[in-house]
């Protein structure tokens, strides 16, 4: 099986969304949204990987794959938990009522139906995709609460006294919205509430995520079209610290909300509990291009959320920071994963990463990747982080493709997809910068 470090990435074609992260039975398996027969977004099947460490994943065969009316036309994305010793996995089916004539992955005019599905494995490696496929949650009706199309990617966790499920969706005005069901046996589930969208929020909320931490009770969302400046990403992932009534099944939202990361390349957030029962969190990196004509899409690197202060931090995996030992004078010494680059910026000081910039202004920072993305200038090139609390130490962990700002270890986060990045670092700044590979 070929391997992949740090930054997980498919073993060739597309991957999209992280799916069904979990740690089951020793390991952490990793599931996501995959087309394996060319690097596009086509028809989706669950790819699947684990790992011992976070840190080496080893790719498994596909784990689902269309074979059902109601996901014959993909198995989008869920979610993983597991009971009394089995995984089960929840997943969006999709049926296209029509299909486009010349490409039989797209369906013309958002003319199809989304239902909410299971399937269940006593390994986490076998799953018998004609056999143990159930429809949980039908597509819904009229009169239902959520929409028929844009309704999906169900989050499942136990509570207290219960299971509860989160699932994305939209109001007739079109604003994102999310409905809560609740489970005795994680196999019949009951409408319980809902939460309502609001202006400001983004249409259609996709891939929710919520988890309680010890600073408070956190939910990640995807609102598509969140920012309306023209730009394609406009689809963004941003948390936010909320109330949760188990008894109610009633969230309160505030009227704020955080980006997961600056960068805004990131997208479609899953988190789940490592071995220590630390919250970790992975993220899909969006990429404008496929490298080499081979693969298109990575993960960000596993990242411990933490609230403090009323704020999310999002900061590297101490699994990973343990790999990063031996100390380089270039990049060009650096093992093919990757490297770290560590340093503190004054104000007006500035570093560049092979093309890469990162500059202090005032208390924020400023990242710009122009030299790095060429021909892609309907993405946004430049980057701010907001005001940050006190110091400005970075830690930049550098792929080819994917250049991490981790500030004041997770304070803030820049990351962005890049192109053609260099071996030289240019600096304009006092410290001197400590450059570290894998051991």
């Amino acid at each position: 099986m070929k391997k992949a470090k740090i930054h997980f990435k498919p073993s060739g074609n597309w991957m999209n969304d992280p799916n069904g992260f979990l740690y089951y039975q020793g390991k952490y398996h990793l599931f996501y949204q995959h087309f394996p027969y060319a690097p596009v977004w086509g028809t989706m099947h669950w790819g699947h990987a684990v790992s011992e460490d976070l840190v080496n994943w080893e790719h498994q065969d596909v784990a689902l794959f269309p074979t059902k009316y109601e996901d014959q036309n993909g198995c989008f994305s869920g979610s993983a938990v597991e009971h009394d010793g089995r995984m089960y996995l929840y997943y969006t089916g999709v049926h296209y009522n029509a299909v486009d004539r010349d490409n039989i992955h797209l369906c013309p005019g958002q003319q199809f139906e989304a239902c909410q599905m299971m399937i269940s494995s006593d390994d986490g490696f076998h799953f018998d995709n004609f056999k143990d496929k159930t429809v949980i949650i039908p597509c819904m009706g009229e009169g239902e609460n959520g929409d028929r199309t844009h309704t999906r990617d169900p989050k499942v966790w136990r509570g207290e006294n219960a299971w509860y499920m989160l699932i994305g969706s939209k109001d007739s005005d079109g604003n994102g919205q999310l409905l809560i069901y609740k489970s005795e046996n994680l196999t019949d589930w009951e409408f319980a509430n809902y939460v309502p969208g609001r202006n400001g929020f983004g249409q259609m909320w996709e891939c929710p995520d919520y988890f309680e931490t010890e600073g408070g009770k956190v939910l990640v969302i995807s609102p598509m079209q969140l920012m309306r400046d023209g730009k394609k990403d406009a689809d963004q992932t941003i948390c936010m610290l909320v109330d949760f009534e188990e008894d109610t099944c009633e969230m309160r939202l505030p009227g704020s909300y955080e980006f997961i990361d600056q960068g805004l390349d990131l997208y479609a957030a899953q988190s789940t509990e490592d071995a220590q029962g630390r919250r970790v969190m992975l993220a899909w990196l969006r990429m404008p291009e496929a490298v080499d004509g081979a693969w298109s899409g990575m993960c960000c690197i596993p990242r411990v959320v933490e609230v403090k202060d009323g704020h999310v931090y999002f900061r590297v995996h101490p699994d990973i920071e343990r790999q990063f030992t031996r100390r380089i004078a270039s990049p060009a010494e650096a093992d093919e994963a990757g490297y770290r680059v560590s340093l503190d910026l004054e104000d007006g000081e500035s570093i560049g990463i092979g093309g890469y910039w990162i500059f202090r202004r005032g208390c924020h920072i400023c990242t710009d990747r122009t030299g790095v993305f060429a021909g892609h200038d309907d993405y946004r090139m430049q980057f701010m982080t907001p005001e940050l609390k006190d110091g400005c130490h970075l830690d930049i962990y550098v792929d080819r493709n994917l250049v991490e700002v981790y500030v004041n270890r997770g304070e803030y986060v820049v990351s962005n997809a890049v192109y053609g990045l260099g071996d030289e670092i240019k600096v304009d700044a006092k410290a001197v910068p400590q450059i570290d590979t894998l051991a």
